[in-house]
């Protein structure tokens, strides 16, 4: 059985680990590898290391550490195939979508290779007489990701990236349910050229999750994940003195308003609810049919999403893959048992699905419930899988008023050719990201990516400006330089300028 090593100090390493957990491939159901399960001592050895590269790294110019970026970019492109195939492997995905994950992680790398211009300061020039002013920006120190199971490349490179461009030092905790990315991530940026230390992972649980937010020598900790578990990072860590970035779950809403073209728009709602069996944080699990058009709608949908081709995630065939593991398969179809029992109607019913040749495999068929209601269990809760709610709404307002009365605040969308209820639209909803036409509106790198309410614990959203800001701290020099010849009296009241 293969083992999965953590990375610390620039190598492979079982460090002190003894407990480890399987690594499933999903689309067989079979135990693939083991990972190692870091201990507390595992954690302080990991940040030792981190603290120590930090010493140095931090003080690396801004041209040593693009070039680094640099190189790494060209690496990670040069191995996307590679590692697509390790995500589809032990996520499930299909490599298609694998490969957009790695893309739009590579889009973060690209954002921090501008560096130099991210972290040009602020010069004012005679502020008082013969005094200056300026102000840059420094690194923290040793910062931690803790980062979920369904994009084992790219949101991690929401944050290790920028971080390490600032010139801090990473320490990243991946799922454990699909951990070998991480360490092909982590064998890439020490062919870049990344001094030993400055990225680690180590493999774990709880137990490693913990030590990071009570490490006192992690300065900040980054987090996406469920909101239970995000509000449980954000007091912890807090608590113990940290900076915190915590996004939590996501209930998203597409609207579809009676003028909108039927056929995109059902395209695209299957699209972004069953692509990656539903296990994206940004899917859109929830449709808002409004008006008169809702039957005409749920028919197409269910026509679409019962054909979506179903099968492991290294045939090309495949538009969607198995969920990570049987329990996640278990959960999904609890769901839509509950759905059933609590009165909405079926108009797709994914549970029982085989697919030849792969009868042991986790799979969930695409599933489509209609007339669901704001009280049952499948609109309130973060299903994770590939199960479609249809709710109906009369008007806009209406369905702006819905959206605004979850809990959640990750993102939604609108489908119209309407440019006034699109504008109404997103002035009017409570959530972080909002597609006009665009069902997963997730930013380009330059932007931000978080939501609103109870999916964002912590004021800072990752990646783009507000990472930058995140993973550095302010500093203002007030400077005068007196002429030897014109001494300048010191005085008691408090400075003013002159």
């Amino acid at each position: 059985m293969r083992t999965i090593e953590h990375w610390i100090g620039g190598a492979a390493t079982r460090a002190g680990s003894t407990r480890t957990a399987p690594v499933w491939n999903p689309a067989t159901g079979q135990q693939q590898a083991e990972v190692l399960l870091a201990e507390p001592s595992d954690i302080d050895l990991a940040v030792s290391a981190a603290a120590k590269a930090f010493e140095s790294w931090s003080q690396t110019s801004l041209t040593k550490r693009t070039k680094v970026l640099f190189a790494f970019r060209e690496l990670v492109s040069r191995h996307a195939r590679q590692l697509a195939e390790i995500i589809a492997d032990e996520h499930g995905k299909v490599v298609s979508d694998a490969l957009g994950e790695v893309q739009r992680g590579l889009e973060v790398v690209e954002f921090a290779c501008g560096i130099p211009h991210l972290l040009k300061g602020d010069f004012s020039d005679q502020v008082s007489t013969g005094v200056d002013v300026y102000g840059f920006r420094e690194p923290l120190g040793v910062v931690a990701g803790i980062t979920p199971f369904n994009f084992p490349v790219m949101v991690p490179m929401w944050m290790h990236p920028v971080a390490i461009a600032c010139g801090n030092t990473f320490v990243l905790k991946p799922s454990e349910r699909d951990p070998s990315a991480s360490q092909l991530v982590a064998s890439l940026w020490a062919e870049a050229g990344l001094p030993d230390g400055v990225f680690t992972v180590v493999n774990g649980d709880k137990a490693a999750v913990d030590a990071l937010l009570d490490h006192p020598d992690v300065a900040a900790v980054s987090f996406v994940g469920s909101t239970p578990i995000a509000k449980y990072i954000h007091q912890r860590a807090s608590a113990n003195g940290k900076r915190v970035q915590a996004l939590g779950g996501a209930k998203n809403h597409a609207v579809v308003l009676p003028d909108a073209d039927l056929d995109f728009a059902s395209d695209h709602l299957v699209a972004a609810a069953m692509g990656s069996a539903g296990e994206r944080c940004m899917a859109v699990s929830a449709a808002v049919a409004v008006g008169t058009g809702a039957d005409q709608l749920v028919e197409t949908v269910a026509a679409k999403a019962a054909a979506v081709r179903v099968g492991p995630g290294r045939d090309e065939a495949s538009e969607m893959g198995p969920v990570v593991t049987a329990a996640a398969r278990d959960r999904i179809t609890g769901y839509i048992d509950a759905g059933e029992r609590q009165g909405a109607t079926l108009a797709v019913d994914g549970r029982g699905l085989v697919v030849p040749g792969h009868e042991d495999g986790f799979f969930v068929g695409p599933t489509v419930l209609d007339h669901v209601t704001t009280e049952m269990d499948v609109y309130r809760d973060e299903i994770f899988g590939p199960v479609l709610s249809v709710v109906r709404a009369d008007d806009v307002d209406q369905a702006i008023a819905l959206i605004n009365q979850n809990p959640y605040g990750n993102g939604t969308a609108i489908f119209t050719g309407s440019g006034e209820a699109a504008r109404r639209f997103q002035r009017g909803v409570h959530v972080g990201m909002i597609g006009i036409n665009v069902p997963i509106p997730v930013p380009m790198a330059y932007y931000s990516f978080g939501g609103w309410k109870d999916s964002l614990f912590g004021q800072s959203h990752v990646h783009g400006p507000e990472g930058i800001a995140f993973y550095t701290r302010a500093k203002v020099v007030t400077a005068r330089w007196p002429r030897v010849d014109h001494p300048i009296a010191a005085s008691y009241h408090f400075p003013t300028t002159t």
